[in-house]
């Protein structure tokens, strides 16, 4: 009798928050490699490596390896891809890295507001090439999900370079699915409202109206957790989204649907 083959993923950003969830998830269903940056690394470790030991990240049925590197740079996402596929066939990916560094049209240069949407349009753009073409040598089905924002379609202020590079990734996604679903490799987005992460809660202590103004902005009356985001990402990445591709999945609590109430007072 053979062996049962687990597939692998590989998660950008997967050391802290939401990514770090998400790795969690996939890996009832595989190995994962987290890739992140190594100071976001230094309090974690795995079964399977990591700079140093620390708060490990929680795998299930399969193992958890670090990667550590700018997921920006071709070579360290090249690096991710080849360390999933020693685990497993590589059959999934999750473009989770974002900065969330901002600045206005007002105050910046030209140049610096582009340098910011660059900054986080590459981020995916690697991961997607990356994936695309470990795919394609192998002659293999796969999917990428680009996590992205409602901030793509319905920007709040102050948010410009952030909201740009989060509409391009929209747009990246639906032209991969376009480009490679002959390839049977299928490209999804999920598209976040507000999603409770120690980030949220710091802001959350400091403001303390944030959660009556959170319950007006998400028509179910709360922010999301970081475990329904992953569950989300975990579908379209499995066998039951086959079908699923170049779509863009609000997960967001209604936050994308919802307007002004004209009656409201």
């Amino acid at each position: 009798m053979s062996a049962i083959v687990h597939p692998s993923f590989v998660v950008t950003g997967g050391a802290q928050g939401i990514g770090r969830i998400i790795a969690e998830r996939l890996s009832a269903e595989g190995h994962v490699v987290v890739l992140d940056l190594a100071e976001r690394l230094a309090d974690v470790g795995s079964a399977t490596g990591g700079p140093r030991p620390g708060r490990p990240i929680a795998a299930r049925r399969g193992g958890v390896t670090l990667v550590s590197g700018d997921a920006a740079d071709p070579a360290v996402a090249r690096r991710a891809a080849e360390t999933a596929e020693a685990a497993g066939p590589l059959a999934g990916w999750v473009n989770n890295a974002a900065i969330f560094r901002d600045a206005g049209l007002e105050r910046a240069t030209a140049t610096e507001v582009l340098d910011l949407v660059t900054a986080n349009l590459a981020l995916a753009v690697t991961g997607c090439h990356t994936a695309v073409n470990h795919l394609l040598r192998h002659r293999r089905p796969g999917a990428i999900v680009n996590v992205s924002s409602h901030q793509a379609q319905r920007p709040v202020r102050g948010a410009l370079p952030y909201a740009t590079a989060k509409a391009a990734v929209e747009g990246l996604t639906r032209a991969i699915a376009v480009d490679h679903g002959p390839d049977r490799i299928r490209a999804n987005a999920v598209a976040l409202g507000s999603i409770v992460t120690a980030r949220f809660e710091e802001y959350r202590a400091a403001h303390p109206e944030v959660d009556t103004q959170m319950a007006a902005l998400h028509p179910l009356g709360r922010p999301g957790t970081a475990e329904e985001v992953a569950d989300a990402v975990a579908f379209l990445l499995s066998p039951a989204a086959a079908f699923v591709n170049g779509a863009i999945l609000p997960v967001d609590g209604g936050r994308s649907a919802n307007g002004p109430d004209p009656e409201a007072r």
